[in-house]
This record gives structure tokens, C-alpha cells and sequence, in this order.
């Protein structure tokens, strides 16, 4: 129960911190910034001022784009993309080392007691799920996956020497003991010379995990650049047009981005869900109000209606697809 309830309230609070976040910047825009043109609708024809075209370019959110690319790379091919082949031959090392160091440190604090790969899967994926609670089985558990972490690296000069069909299970290694490390670390139980070792250790886990290829970033890029050349006019008259009365000017514009890329950094290291749309567009809401230029009531009407049916329909959609699919597998192709 906990678990749902922080996913929709993050998807609850986050619209309102981009009204609310989004109508006191522009306030403040207009206290510091004297300039009439900035809150005057775009003149047609004529560009926008460069720092407000680099400011589109800078509040970019392409975050969902690289994360599915990489989810569906990793799924299909693990052994390439399961970890960071990139990775410098100073970080492996120091990965290696600390990873030794770690281990001994955890099996002093697990009073060594030992467990079994998959007893110590579960105790930390239990561990993860928001409902998870510490128990003295956590630190034997971080110390059987640390101590396969230093199995699987043992003699290697970098992870492009790590065997392909180990790679996968090397990564969700990797990643049990990094977010596990960081629970750990939020609730207060490392005392402080546990919490400056592990951290370190941490801090060389993530980039062997935590990475995006520089070509996936540039695709990302050309994508929502031709796709919004295309189909630029549906968006930029709905969001730009018919949430609030008047045009939207160039200070709604700036300010509304960048409360909506403040508030998906800060969900983002909170490891909260929101919506960049939801946020945005409650962010342009939020300058109208601000603006005293009147809202749409019908537009508005619209938008929380697709926000209401979007969870429901996709796990709806979802639940319906998985059963199909467990359908033709044990009754058709069985």
C-alpha cells in the first residue's frame, strides 16, 4: 500500500509544484526583470531572443526517451549494454579495490555470517520494496553479493574481459548492492566509518551501471527535434494558446520550463515518478494565473481528464496484454 500511495502522490503534488513553483518565479521575473517585451505576446514572424531559444534547448527533457532506449538495449543485449564496456581502466580498478575492501567491512558487520546467492537476492529485493524494513540478514546479504562482485572481477582488467553470459547477472549484482547501500544510508544505519566506505564504494558502482551511450543521447536528440518539427503546431497551440486566454509569452514560456526541469531533477534524485508533461503543463497554467490572463476552462477540463484515464487505461491496457501474451504461450504454443 505504501508503495502506490508515494507514485500517486508524487503524480498528485508534482502538478501542483509546477503551478504554484511556476507562478511565484514569474512574479519574481517581473519584480527583477523590467523589460515590457518579455511580457508581451511574440510578434509573428519574428524569432525569439537567443537566451530564450538556448533556455528551450538547455530545459530539454529527454530522460523518458534515453531510459526506455537503454531498458530495451539492456533486455535484448545484455552482454553489451548489461554494463559500462566504456568504462575507464582507473575506474575498474577502483571498483575492484574498494569492492575487496567493502566486503571485509560487511562480513564484520554481518558477525560473518553467511548465505546463499539466492537467499541474499531476495532478503535485498524484499529490502527494496518501499515497505522493506532492515534485519540482521541485510549485511550478510550485502556481503554474499559484494563477494560475488569481487568473484566475477577477480583477475579482470576491465568488464570487456567479464565472460558475455555473466554480464547480466553481474549487473543486477551491481545494482542490489548500490541501492541497497543507499537505503541504507537513508535510514540511519551506518555509523560513520561504514558510511565513508560505502559510500565510495557507491560512488564507483554507478557509473559502471548508471550510463547512456553518447549515440543513444544523440538519437535522442535528433528525435525530439524532427519530432517536434513536425508536429510542432498541435503542441505549441495547445500548450502555447488554449490553456490560457491570451498568448503565452516569452517570460511564461522560460519560467514554466524551468520549474518543470527543477522539478524532474529533484524527483529524479528522490527516485519519485512524475509526468513532464503534467508538470509542464501545470507550469503554464500556473504563469496564466499569475499573469491575470484568464484560463481555458475547457482545455483545463481536457487535461485532467487524460491525466485522470492515463494510469487506469495503461494498466488496463497492460494487464490485458500480459494475459494475451501468458494466453498464447501455455494454451498456443504449448
Amino acid at each position: 500500500m505504501e508503495t502506490y500511495q508515494e507514485v500517486f502522490s508524487s503524480l498528485l503534488f508534482s502538478p501542483i509544484v509546477g503551478f504554484v513553483g511556476s507562478a511565484l518565479l514569474l512574479l519574481l521575473l517581473k519584480f527583477v526583470i523590467r523589460k515590457p517585451e518579455l511580457y508581451q505576446a511574440p510578434v509573428p514572424g519574428r524569432a525569439p531572443p537567443w537566451w530564450i531559444r538556448g533556455l528551450l534547448v538547455l530545459t530539454c527533457d529527454g530522460q523518458k526517451g534515453m531510459g526506455l532506449i537503454m531498458l530495451i538495449l539492456i533486455g535484448i543485449l545484455p552482454g553489451v549494454f548489461a554494463v559500462n564496456l566504456a568504462q575507464t581502466p582507473e575506474g575498474f580498478r577502483a571498483l575492484d579495490t574498494n569492492a575487496r575492501k567493502t566486503m571485509a567491512m560487511l562480513d564484520l558487520a554481518g558477525n560473518g555470517k553467511e548465505m546463499d546467492n539466492r537467499a541474499a537476492i531476495e532478503e535485498l529485493s524484499a529490502f527494496l520494496k518501499t515497505t522493506g524494513k532492515f534485519t540482521e540478514n541485510i549485511f550478510p546479504a550485502l556481503a554474499t553479493m559484494d563477494r560475488d562482485i569481487v568473484n566475477r572481477l577477480n583477475g579482470k582488467k576491465g568488464f570487456t574481459h567479464v565472460p558475455i553470459e555473466q554480464r547480466s547477472a553481474l549487473r543486477s549484482d551491481l545494482y542490489l548492492v548500490s541501492e541497497s547501500l543507499n537505503k541504507l544510508n537513508k535510514l540511519g544505519k551506518l555509523d560513520p566509518e561504514q558510511k565513508a566506505v560505502l559510500t565510495e564504494f557507491r560512488s564507483n558502482l554507478k557509473p559502471a551501471t548508471d550510463y547512456i551511450p553518447v549515440w543513444v543521447k544523440i538519437a535522442v536528440a535528433f528525435s525530439l527535434g524532427f519530432g517536434t518539427m513536425i508536429g510542432w503546431k498541435r503542441i505549441v497551440v495547445t500548450v502555447g494558446e488554449k490553456i490560457g486566454k491570451s498568448h503565452l509569452t516569452y517570460a511564461q514560456g522560460a519560467c514554466a520550463e524551468l520549474v518543470a526541469m527543477s522539478t524532474i531533477s529533484a524527483a529524479d534524485q528522490m527516485g519519485l515518478p512524475v509526468s513532464t508533461t503534467h508538470v509542464l503543463s501545470s507550469g503554464v497554467a500556473g504563469t496564466t494565473a499569475a499573469n491575470r490572463s484568464g484560463l481555458q476552462a475547457a482545455t483545463l477540463r481536457n487535461i485532467l481528464l487524460a491525466w485522470v484515464l492515463t494510469l487506469p487505461a495503461c494498466v488496463l491496457l497492460g494487464a490485458a496484454t500480459f494475459a494475451a501474451a501468458l494466453f498464447v504461450i501455455f494454451n498456443v504454443l504449448d
